[in-house]
């Protein structure tokens, strides 16, 4: 017998109540699947535009940095009194129970963290550009992450998936094959006894 499973009626039942839920959970993992694909690859556009700007960013900020350096001499003396930016803040967002981060960072940039008397436009212009740099860095940071954690739910609900499709439905439909044949050859061979003895009766 197909797993073991004895041919009663109950086990029939069972098998098909089993067999739906397989069905049915199933289609919710493909449609958990579509919904995360989707959300993933967003966020794949959306790092890649990221980083393209990030370059771009990059450069006219080291080339600020370049002139600051050149009007003021080394900028080290400057750059130590801004302090480390503490005000980072994460939070998560959920796409189909799949936790997505969003980084968030409070205005500290608006206001400069050292005098005007010995600085200059030039480095001002690279503060900002560098300002600039950071934002989209913690942007990438959440988007990259955000790919990472869909991407690994979008494995695993693939396998689940495929368990469910090549290997639960199948079993289940086998069973419930196997287990109809069965009771239907079961009641053939009873049908044919109840005749056979009717038969018996009717000559006596």
């Amino acid at each position: 017998m197909s797993n073991q499973v004895f041919p009663t009626k109950s086990n029939l039942m069972a098998a098909r109540r089993s067999l739906v839920l397989c069905k049915l959970g199933y289609d919710l993992m493909d449609r958990k699947r579509k919904v995360l694909v989707r959300e993933l690859m967003q966020l794949v556009e959306r790092a890649k535009e990221l980083r393209a700007s990030m370059t771009q960013t990059y450069e006219i900020a080291y080339a600020n940095l370049q002139d600051a350096n050149i009007t003021l001499g080394v900028t080290d003396r400057f750059s130590d009194t801004i302090e480390i930016d503490e005000q980072i803040q994460l939070h998560t967002r959920t796409v189909m129970g799949v936790d997505i981060p969003i980084v968030e960072q409070d205005g500290t940039d608006q206001f400069l963290p050292y005098g005007f008397l010995e600085t200059n436009i030039q480095f001002d212009e690279a503060y900002a550009a560098f300002c600039r740099v950071k934002r989209m860095t913690l942007t990438l940071a959440e988007v990259d992450n955000g790919v990472f954690r869909l991407a690994t739910a979008i494995q695993a609900t693939q396998r689940r998936a495929n368990a469910l499709k090549n290997v639960l439905i199948p079993r289940y439909m086998e069973i419930v094959r196997t287990i109809s044949d069965a009771l239907e050859e079961k009641e053939r061979e009873e049908f044919t006894r109840m005749k056979v003895i009717k038969s018996r009766g009717t000559s006596i």
